[in-house]
């Protein structure tokens, strides 16, 4: 009998733990993810409200079109998500003056001071997810997982995690 087949019949015989910067970018990611819902979660949001607050903060007026586009999903997810945040007044959906048929978005006062809240979290968040790390480990770190980052493909600053989401909130 192979060593390899007496381990895995063997229940006294644990596996080594998995090695390697692919699992611990995943360990990291599924941490650091957990943790930033549950901050934000303090403020009444949930991670994919921030980033949609944030791209429509970056870019006033656009779609609900040009936002599913950049998340990579069908346009109905983004229309559920934006139906949310305009119910709690974080988002203000305008009449484009260009084309009568489409809405043009805009975060609200009440979305910016979210934001700002936002902000003061996720600037704690990565102090104590990097706390191990001195100010030129960050830096350098923040630089090769951005390297990873654009070497795969992934569009910046939209978490993949969209892609997941339910088409309206509360079905799969």
């Amino acid at each position: 009998m192979s060593s390899d087949r007496q381990a895995a019949e063997d229940p006294g015989t644990t596996p080594p733990p998995p090695r390697g910067g692919a699992f611990l970018l995943a360990q990291l990611g599924a941490h650091a993810a957990g943790r930033f819902g549950e901050r934000v979660g303090e403020l009444g949001l949930a991670p994919p409200d921030v980033g949609l607050l944030r791209m429509i903060a970056t870019e006033p007026g656009r779609s609900q079109r040009s936002l599913a586009a950049d998340l990579g999903v069908v346009p109905s997810r983004v229309v559920a998500l934006i139906d949310n945040l305009e119910r709690r007044g974080f988002v203000e959906r305008r009449r484009s003056v260009e084309d009568r048929r489409h809405h043009e978005l805009y975060v609200s006062e009440g979305g910016r001071r979210a934001l700002e809240g936002v902000r003061e979290v996720a600037a704690a968040h990565e102090d104590d997810l990097f706390a191990a790390l001195d100010a030129e480990d960050r830096a350098r770190l923040t630089d090769l997982l951005g390297r990873v980052a654009e070497q795969q493909g992934l569009t910046p600053g939209v978490h993949p995690g969209y892609r997941g989401l339910p088409k309206r909130p509360g079905r799969g």
